[in-house]
């Protein structure tokens, strides 16, 4: 399904017969992800729920605009908004992986009352140190330039080598293979735009707004990346009702490396909704 968005394109994927008495949870993939990502995810899901995905701006089947403005955090919201809004949910699920779990909480601070609950997958709520942020962003507009400048296949290699990604190596080769291939069909354009408009950097810090989200939040991340792992113990007591469960043997995308684990954990939580 495509909607339009300031005569931009966003491609939202259903995943299952939309029915408006059904609970609605709509997936946010990570940088250089897409809708499909979650496709072994959301074949386990609960049948009793609308299973929505959407790419988000510079990824997948929607648009790549050359407008710095369209990736910014305020305007990720309006688009993720547009996306609840046609489809008429009152309230929805929200379950992001990364970047997108990022978008996730970005979108539950401006717009809480739409929140059932929120589902955060390897996510933090961004930088508050000035100078961190100030080095992350040279650090995020170095890497765009890269994208620009060389070929995506390039690109795609040198992000899959980086060493929070190292534990998907032990997976099969088809399965990186079909991931790699899935990275390939982004925009360069769109790629280094989001590093841009969107990175961890320019995202705004979040910190000071969890402790007024009431509603339950999910935070899992992968028993093999110490660092989210280590960044959620502490962001699970800003919440005000979160709980957060460790996937064993999976790094940082837990969704891809142990997809079956990851959906048992979001099927026992969205059991209560």
């Amino acid at each position: 399904m495509i909607l339009s968005y300031n005569k931009i394109k966003l491609n939202v994927e259903l995943f299952s017969d939309f029915s408006p008495k059904n609970k609605s949870i709509l997936f946010l993939h990570g940088f250089t992800g897409s809708a499909n990502d979650w496709h072994e995810v959301v074949q386990k899901i609960n049948p009793a729920s609308n299973v929505i995905a959407l790419d988000i701006i510079g990824h997948g089947k929607s648009s790549s605009p050359l407008d710095i403005k369209f990736y910014q955090s305020d305007e990720i919201i309006k688009q993720i908004l547009l996306v609840t809004d046609h489809l008429k949910i009152k309230k929805v699920i929200l379950c992001g992986y990364s970047m997108g779990g990022r978008a996730a909480l970005s979108f539950a601070s401006a717009h809480p009352e739409k929140i059932s609950a929120l589902i955060l997958e390897s996510t933090f709520a961004g930088i508050k140190n000035e100078d961190e942020k100030k080095a992350r962003i040279a650090g995020d507009e170095q890497l765009a330039v890269f994208i620009e400048s060389h070929p995506i296949e390039e690109f795609v290699d040198r992000w899959m080598e980086l060493e929070i990604f190292k534990s998907q190596k032990s997976l099969p080769g088809e399965e990186l293979q079909k991931l790699k291939n899935t990275k390939l069909q982004n925009s360069k354009i769109g790629l280094a735009n989001s590093l841009t408009g969107f990175g961890t950097g320019a995202m705004p810090y979040l910190g000071n707004e969890i402790s007024e989200m009431n509603f339950p939040v999910l935070l899992i991340t992968g028993g093999l990346d110490c660092k989210f792992t280590d960044l959620n113990k502490a962001l699970i007591r800003q919440f005000p009702n979160a709980e957060h469960k460790i996937v064993e043997c999976a790094g940082h995308n837990v969704h891809f490396e142990k997809p079956k684990e990851y959906t048992a954990v979001i099927n026992q939580f969205i059991k209560q909704f």
